[in-house]
């Protein structure tokens, strides 16, 4: 082991994981998910970068891996490599201005959401018997109502930061003044407004293979 100065943290999301970008085209999640493990694993030993989650990230993460079959060696090297250390609630401060911010959002977003909804009763009313010509049994006001929810919910939620589990994320990098690993748009734009660095989920893997090719290489340089 390499006695290194260095100490980088991140804050890892349930995205890098999941995301198809940390993929090549013939990989399947389980072996993406151990060639990732095996990265975070070799950059802590090598230059002491620790990995964290919050346990609402870790949980999340690993019903979505079961829900998938990946197999009990993800779980391990994840339990192994990556520390999962709850975020200090009543420590980390947060500016008023963000949480100002994050009301005046969440307000405008309330408003947009309810045009989408007035503008669903509508063409519902205008369609309401109709059917749909590849589904007997769907009616024009089945169909307003499946896209009602799409909108409705790409409105309300993306890009914005609406879960405990992002929050957590946050906080957590927050505290240890580490990066954030994440493909969450909502997230990442956060990130921002809290003064944190962010990386998207899809060059986390390069990263670490640059720090590693800094020791060795011949061995790094030769990876994906």
């Amino acid at each position: 082991m390499v006695d290194r100065p260095l100490k980088q943290r991140f804050v890892l999301d349930t995205s890098l994981f999941l995301t198809p970008e940390i993929r090549t085209a013939d990989e399947d999640l389980d072996s993406a998910c151990l060639e990732l493990l095996d990265l975070i694993s070799e950059a802590k030993l090598v230059h002491n970068i620790s990995c964290y989650m919050p346990p609402s990230i870790k949980a999340e993460l690993t019903t979505m891996l079961a829900d998938r079959a990946v197999s009990d060696e993800v779980t391990t090297k994840l339990d192994t490599w990556v520390i999962t250390k709850s975020p200090a609630h009543y420590e980390v401060m947060i500016p008023a201005d963000l949480v100002y911010e994050f009301i005046d959002e969440m307000s405008d977003r309330v408003d947009r959401g309810l045009r989408v909804s007035e503008k669903a009763v509508r063409k519902a009313e205008e369609s309401r018997a109709e059917t749909i010509e590849e589904h007997d049994h769907m009616t024009q006001v089945d169909k307003v109502i499946s896209d009602l929810r799409d909108e409705y919910r790409n409105t309300l939620r993306q890009g914005v930061l609406d879960s405990r589990e992002d929050f957590d994320l946050l906080i957590l990098a927050r505290e240890l003044d580490a990066g954030v690993v994440t493909e969450d748009q909502g997230i990442i734009n956060w990130a921002e407004d809290f003064g944190l660095r962010y990386l998207k989920g899809r060059n986390f893997p390069p990263l670490l293979k640059e720090y590693l090719a800094a020791d060795d290489p011949d061995r790094w340089r030769d990876t994906g």
